[in-house]
């Protein structure tokens, strides 16, 4: 009885499909690279916020971010990547939603959907890597569960924050970005099959 061993670069799991970053040259430097990639795109998208008003809660693009960068290079790349963005914002640069940083913002009012960040990236890489991500609809559906995780603890903390009753934080932290992040999801959703189809859906030589 023999038992075959995987060449070096080749994944044990069969389940296990690439993701779009595993077209780039495997490497140590690429993976950082792509971390800090998704640092830095957390950190841009963030700066387009809008305040809403009687609303602690602003409208930023940091869940397309989440979304987009969570399909494009898998849940352990994209939740170190998330991780990093948290970390960079507590150690005090700008780089959360209005330029905010340091402590007050992650124990304030958008706190809660930072968490929801990081859950949501783990269901849509690990999506990803079963090769949702090559169709609109199937990686669509993806984006909406995920951004469904991302509701959920920011809702919880606005309502222990606040002392307000579940439907008020529901009112707050829910209702007003429903349709932009249906959107979001739609356009994401499109982005990355559209990738795919330019690179090659094949196994990287």
């Amino acid at each position: 009885m023999t038992t075959s061993v995987p060449a070096y670069g080749q994944s044990s799991f069969a389940f296990r499909r690439p993701v779009l970053a595993d077209r780039l040259p495997r490497s140590l430097v690429r993976d950082i690279a792509v971390v800090i990639g998704v640092a830095a795109a957390m950190s841009l998208l963030a700066q387009v916020s809008i305040k809403l008003p009687n609303n602690p809660v602003p409208v930023t693009g940091q869940t397309f971010g989440v979304l987009l960068s969570a399909a494009a290079v898998g849940p352990l790349r994209g939740i170190a990547g998330q991780l990093l963005y948290i970390a960079v914002g507590w150690a005090g640069l700008p780089v959360f939603a209005n330029r905010g940083h340091g402590w007050a913002v992650l124990h304030g009012p958008t706190a809660g959907y930072l968490v929801g960040f990081l859950l949501a990236t783990l269901l849509v890489g690990w999506h990803a890597r079963h090769g949702v991500d090559r169709r609109v609809d199937t990686l669509a559906g993806s984006y909406l569960l995920a951004t469904a995780l991302i509701y959920v603890p920011g809702v919880w903390w606005l309502a222990h924050m606040f002392h307000w009753s579940y439907t008020t934080a529901i009112a707050k932290g829910v209702a007003p970005f429903i349709l932009g992040d249906l959107l979001k999801a739609l356009i994401a959703g499109a982005l990355l099959p559209a990738a795919w189809k330019l690179v090659g859906d094949r196994k990287r030589p």
